[in-house]
C-alpha cells in the first residue's frame, strides 16, 4: 500500500509485527505438592447450628466455601440466615452479617424476636463492595453472610447494583476474599419469576454449593433443596417450620403430608416419597364429579398434571375406568410435591376409590410407577420406604410384584402385610376398585359390600 488512508502521505505506511499470543510466566501464589503432603484439616466442616441446613450441606459449613441461597420473596431466606448466624455465633464463632435490603434496626428487631442476639455476632447495613470489604478486615469474621448479592454494587464497574456485570464482580471479589482467609460465606440470591436464579449463570458456577429454598405461602413448612454441592450429597432436603418467632428445623417431617382419617374416605391413597434419601409419606386426594362442561377440567396440585393425564389414559385403556365425561381434581395434603414416579399408583388408586366412591383402608400405603401398558415397575430403596411407613402404623401396602411372580404374592416385610401385583388392574381388584372376573365393565356402586382389607381375588 503506497498511500496512507488517513494522512494521504506516499510511502509512510510499513508492516508491522503480529501480535504474539504467547502468555509468559509469571508468579504463582504457592508452589505445587504432592496431593498426599496437602493437609485437610483446615477444610473440615464445622456445624451451622441448624442440623437440617447441616444435612443438606454434607455435615456443615466448609471454611472457605461459598454458599447461594436462592428463593421467592418472602419465604424466609433472611430468617434462616439469621437463625444460622445467631447458632454460630453462639458456638464461638465470630460472625459478620451484612444487610443490603434492610437497615441494621430492621435486623435487629428480628432478631429480638427469633432470639438471634448474639456476643459474637456482628451487623453492617451497607451496599457498597468497598465498604463490605473494609469491615471483613476490620472484623475478620469466621462467616460472612451476604444478604443479598444484587443489592451489593462495585464503584469502579459500570452498571446498576444487580446487573449481570456488577454481580459477578462482587461474588467473584468476595469469594477471592473468603477463599484466602479461610470465611465461610454465605449469599442470599433473588429469583426471576420463572424460578430461575437471577443474574448470570457464572455465579452458580463461582460458588461451592447451590440451595433452594421453597414453599407455600399458605404453609409454614419450608425445604431446602441442595441444587449443587461440592462437599456433600445433591439429593438431601431439609425441612423448616417458619413461624412469627423465627424458623425451626423440621427433623421429622413425614407425617404432615398425610391427614389421618377416623373413617376410611373414598378418593384418597397414601404413597412414601423419597425426597433426597428421605422417605416421607404424602396422601393424594381425588375428586371425580360429573362435567357439565364440553371439555372436562383436569386440575391438579402438588402432582405432575402431565403424570396425571398419563394415569387417566392407562385407567381408561387397561381398567375400563373412562372419566371423558369427569371433572377430576387432584391435591395433596400439606403442600406436598410428588413429583418422583412412585406416586402413580397412588394416583391411581385415589381417583379410581373417587370415582367408584369406595373407601381405601387407612392403614394401606400405595408404591409403585405406572407403564403406559399398564404394568407396575419397581421403585428405588422400596425397603427403606415399607420401614417408614410401618413406623407411622401403616399394616399393608401394595407394591410391584416381584420379579418372576405373573400374579399377586402377599409377603411379610417390616411387620406389614405387602402385597405384589404386577398391574393396575391387579392393583385395583385388590382394593375391590377394579374388574372382578364376572363383571365386563366398571360402574359405580355405592350399594356393594366392601371386601375384606386387601383380600386378592
Amino acid at each position: 500500500m503506497g498511500r496512507c488512508g488517513e494522512c494521504q502521505a506516499w510511502g509512510s505506511v510499513t508492516e508491522g509485527a503480529a501480535p504474539s499470543s504467547r502468555t509468559r510466566a509469571g508468579p504463582v501464589t504457592s508452589p505445587a505438592m504432592l496431593i498426599g503432603q496437602v493437609t485437610a484439616e483446615i477444610s473440615r466442616a464445622r456445624t451451622s447450628g441448624v442440623p437440617e441446613l447441616d444435612r443438606v450441606l454434607g455435615g456443615g459449613l466448609v471454611p472457605g466455601a461459598s454458599v447461594l441461597l436462592a428463593g421467592e420473596p418472602g419465604v424466609g431466606k433472611s430468617t434462616l440466615l439469621l437463625e444460622v448466624a445467631a447458632q454460630c455465633a453462639r458456638n464461638g464463632l465470630r460472625t459478620l452479617y451484612v444487610t443490603g435490603e434492610e437497615s441494621a434496626s430492621q435486623v435487629r428487631l428480628r432478631a429480638d424476636r427469633t432470639g438471634g442476639v448474639q456476643d459474637n455476632l456482628f451487623i453492617a447495613a451497607e451496599t457498597d463492595l468497598g465498604a463490605v470489604l473494609s469491615h471483613i478486615d476490620s472484623v475478620q469474621p469466621q462467616l460472612l453472610v451476604l444478604d443479598s448479592v444484587q443489592t451489593i454494587g462495585a464503584g469502579d464497574v459500570e452498571g446498576a447494583a444487580g446487573g449481570v456485570t456488577q454481580v459477578k464482580e462482587v461474588a467473584a471479589a468476595l469469594i477471592r476474599v473468603a477463599k484466602s482467609e479461610n470465611i465461610a460465606t454465605l449469599f442470599v440470591g433473588h429469583v426471576t419469576k420463572d424460578g430461575s436464579i437471577a443474574g448470570p449463570r457464572v455465579l452458580e458456577h463461582l460458588v461451592d454449593v447451590v440451595l433452594h429454598f421453597e414453599g407455600e405461602r399458605s404453609s409454614r413448612l419450608r425445604m431446602v433443596r441442595a441444587v449443587k454441592n461440592r462437599f456433600g450429597p445433591v439429593d438431601e432436603v431439609g425441612c423448616f417450620d417458619l413461624s412469627a418467632e423465627g424458623i425451626v428445623a423440621v427433623t421429622d417431617p413425614t407425617g404432615l403430608f398425610v391427614a389421618r382419617h377416623h373413617t376410611a374416605v373414598p378418593g384418597t391413597c397414601v404413597s412414601v416419597t423419597l425426597e433426597g434419601r428421605r422417605p416421607i409419606l404424602a396422601e393424594v386426594q381425588a375428586l371425580v364429579t360429573t362435567s357439565a362442561l364440553e371439555r372436562p377440567r383436569r386440575t391438579t396440585s402438588g402432582v405432575d398434571g402431565t403424570r396425571v393425564a398419563m394415569t387417566l389414559a392407562v385407567l381408561a385403556q387397561h381398567a375400563r375406568i373412562r372419566l371423558h365425561r369427569y371433572d377430576v381434581f387432584l391435591a395433596t395434603v400439606g403442600g406436598a410435591r410428588i413429583v418422583e414416579p412412585a406416586g402413580d399408583l397412588a394416583t391411581a388408586i385415589a381417583i379410581a376409590s373417587a370415582w367408584k366412591n369406595r373407601e381405601v383402608p387407612t392403614d394401606a400405603v400405595a408404591i409403585g410407577e405406572l407403564g403406559l401398558a399398564g404394568e407396575l415397575r419397581r421403585v428405588r430403596d422400596l425397603p427403606q420406604r415399607l420401614a417408614e411407613a410401618s413406623r407411622l402404623g401403616f399394616k399393608s401396602a401394595i407394591v410391584p410384584t416381584e420379579p418372576g411372580h405373573a400374579g399377586g404374592s402377599i409377603r411379610e416385610v417390616e411387620g406389614m402385610q405387602v402385597v405384589g401385583v404386577p398391574n393396575i388392574e391387579s392393583a385395583l381388584r385388590v382394593l375391590d376398585l377394579g374388574k372382578a372376573d364376572v363383571t365386563p365393565l366398571l360402574r359405580p356402586n355405592v350399594s356393594a359390600p366392601q371386601r375384606p382389607v386387601l383380600g386378592l381375588v
